[in-house]
């Protein structure tokens, strides 16, 4: 007799397996479902943390200002850099990878004044528990 697998085994295996898989993940879900269940039930419990704090509130904002400016204040000595560099940069190739940083600090720029008014604004409308004490809005 040889020991040769046969097409009926081999489906057999394959069967098996397609069944093993499905219980692990249907398993898996459960185990995900019920985790977050318990995981998120105690913080749903801390309603307002962050507001109930005594300075953290304004210590966010301040933050938020903070790395805002010195964001703007970047991009201001990037660009600058790069005009000087360009001005004495010969190679067109090297000209327009300045220019392709210049614009790749600006977008970034304006996503770092963007995000916070957009937050807020968002967060308050969805009334998300930070949004309510904490104002992002740089200015």
């Amino acid at each position: 007799m040889s020991s040769e697998t046969s097409p009926s085994n081999t489906d057999d295996r394959t069967d098996h397996q397609s069944r093993l898989s499905r219980t692990l993940s249907r398993q898996a879900a459960i185990t995900m479902v019920f985790l977050s269940v318990i995981a998120v039930e105690p913080v749903a419990a801390q309603e307002n943390a962050v507001c109930s704090a005594d300075n953290l509130p304004s210590m966010i904002e301040g933050f938020f200002q903070l790395t805002t400016a010195l964001g703007i204040v970047g991009l201001a000595i990037v660009w600058q850099a790069d005009s000087l560099i360009e001005m004495f940069t010969l190679q067109p190739e090297q000209k327009r990878g300045l220019k392709q940083h210049k614009r790749s600090a600006m977008k970034s720029a304006v996503i770092l004044v963007v995000l916070g008014p957009l937050y807020t604004v968002a967060g308050s409308m969805m009334e998300l528990p930070l949004a309510e004490c904490v104002d992002l809005v740089p200015w």
